[in-house]
């Protein structure tokens, strides 16, 4: 959850020497009690507000490049001169503040403490502009993409259409502060239902699309509607593989993806003593994390020897493992779930574990039958070019079922913030403006007080390189594939992994 950024630096209300305030880089202080950054940018003198807008990270350990200021801990990305939030996960804008100079001294003034409103003009729509746009999907993808095409002044009919029972949720907290009772409920919509009515975004909860009709440009609900589209985005993401087993179908065997599916595990485990978790991926332990937390006694069980090793590398990987073993999680390798029955986990090796509820997290597969039944390009999921258009005129996909170029062939990633990136890019697209996606992947993940922060796609390294040391928290693991550097993870190594990131941006 968010934390307040310590006060710290100069009084800039009180004025500082011009000299103080570095060519590069930023300067940190603060204005009364509100840490502020001073910045050079383009012979200009530029403030804004010192905390990211996301969770309250201290933008002056961030990264400065050009006219921008990357966040520490998420990546996200705010415009020095406005104060504008550029790139996911940070939605908000910085607050601004008026800067003047006299003589030699350099003196900064509450400007406006208000973010800039979402554009929003019906009166005069860009005739540039579709003049209907349909998202299919209410996760991450979808959500940024209508933040980023009322933002960018689209004043035609929006709709959001959303199998989930709920609205656009902060996700990743459903595994990590939500799960583990640190973070309360109020805290993990994006927004408040008032922002979709007040910039007119139609937002239908519990509603499932049925069909899609390229020819018409038209879709088909299960409630019978039919809405149509001049621009049409696919964000439905992906859903979580289920174990059809021998018990599997009791009321306390769970999956963990939706709102709705977090508060059924932990009204599951409100009496329980012990649960077991099938699977040890981020989610499988992030989750082993939040229900230890909550007392209960945790088995992990995984097929893998070392859970995480093919993606993390062992030095790392036995590490996070590690934590978890430090504060009693119990793990069963090289084994599979075989059945549940009587209160009892079946493993394959033959153990009987006593458990009152089991999650299953072995992973997530893309939802792609409705873009495969309209007669789209799929392959494990939904195939768009680097502008994430689709096979057909108009329509769009993004975040986890799209299948977009990089690198040398194809990937889908399956991470918060490249949805909610790929969602802003393809808004920007069905408005016209033809830009490549070309960010690499980043995710962070929690365990137990440690964060991992992990950049670029890594899947299939051959070699990996460790600086420093996990257990001391100070390390920074590089890897590479055939010899060039595809992904890094990082403890406690914040700005060198913003470096590496914006290294392979270019």
């Amino acid at each position: 959850m968010s934390q307040p950024t310590a006060i710290s630096g100069p009084d800039f209300g009180q004025g500082i020497p011009l000299s103080n305030i570095p060519d590069e880089g930023v300067l940190a202080g603060h204005v009364n009690d509100t840490p502020v950054l001073l910045a050079r940018v383009a012979g200009e003198l530029h403030a804004v507000s010192a905390t990211c807008t996301h969770y309250g990270a201290p933008l002056a350990e961030g990264l400065r490049v050009g006219d921008e200021i990357r966040c520490p801990w998420h990546h996200a990305c705010f415009s020095l001169r406005t104060g504008e939030a550029l790139h996911a996960p940070a939605f908000a804008a910085l607050a601004t503040w008026r800067v003047e100079t006299v003589g030699a001294q350099v003196f900064v003034h509450p400007a406006s403490t208000e973010t800039p409103a979402i554009v929003r003009d019906a009166s005069q729509p860009c005739p540039h502009h579709p003049g209907r746009i349909v998202l299919v999907g209410g996760g991450a993808t979808a959500f940024a993409a209508a933040e980023r095409l009322r933002s960018r002044g689209f004043a035609g009919s929006l709709s959001m259409l959303s199998a989930d029972s709920d609205p656009p949720c902060d996700r990743p907290n459903l595994s990590k502060d939500y799960l583990a009772g640190t973070a309360s409920e109020d805290w993990i919509p994006l927004q408040s239902a008032d922002f979709y009515t007040e910039h007119a975004i139609d937002l239908r909860v519990g509603c499932e699309v049925t069909a899609i009709d390229l020819a018409a440009h038209s879709v088909t609900t299960q409630d019978g509607n039919v809405f149509e589209y001049d621009a049409l985005l696919l964000a439905q993401g992906a859903e979580p593989i289920r174990l059809h087993l021998p018990g599997f179908d009791h009321p306390n065997v769970h999956i963990l993806r939706s709102l709705a599916d977090a508060r059924a595990l932990i009204a599951g485990v409100a009496e329980a003593a012990s649960v077991a978790v099938i699977g040890a991926g981020f989610i499988g332990l992030e989750a082993a994390s939040a229900l230890r937390t909550r007392g209960l006694e945790v088995h992990v069980i995984a097929p893998e020897a070392l859970p995480l090793d093919k993606l993390l590398g062992e030095a790392l990987a036995s590490h996070v493992v590690g934590l978890h073993r430090a504060q009693g999680v119990v793990f069963h390798p090289g084994c599979q779930a075989s059945a549940f029955e009587n209160g009892e986990l079946l493993l394959s090796d033959g153990q009987r574990l006593a458990v009152d509820a089991v999650l299953v997290g072995v992973g997530v597969k893309p939802r792609m039958a409705l873009a495969e039944a309209a007669g789209l390009t799929v392959d494990n999921g939904i195939v768009v070019d680097d502008c994430l258009r689709a096979s057909a005129p108009g329509v769009f996909a993004a975040g986890d079922v799209a299948r977009y170029p990089h690198a040398d062939g194809s990937a889908r990633v399956e991470h918060w913030v490249h949805a909610e990136r790929q969602g802003q890019v393809a808004a920007d697209n069905m408005l016209g403006a033809a830009q490549a996606y070309t960010a690499p992947p980043f995710f962070w993940t929690h365990h137990f007080g440690t964060d991992v922060r992990y950049v670029g796609h890594g899947r299939g390294w051959t070699s990996v390189e460790v600086d420093g040391s996990p257990a001391d928290g100070d390390c920074l693991v590089r890897y590479f594939r055939d010899g060039t550097l595809v992904a890094a993870a990082s403890i406690g190594r914040d700005q060198a992994l913003l470096e590496i990131e914006e290294a392979m941006s270019r």
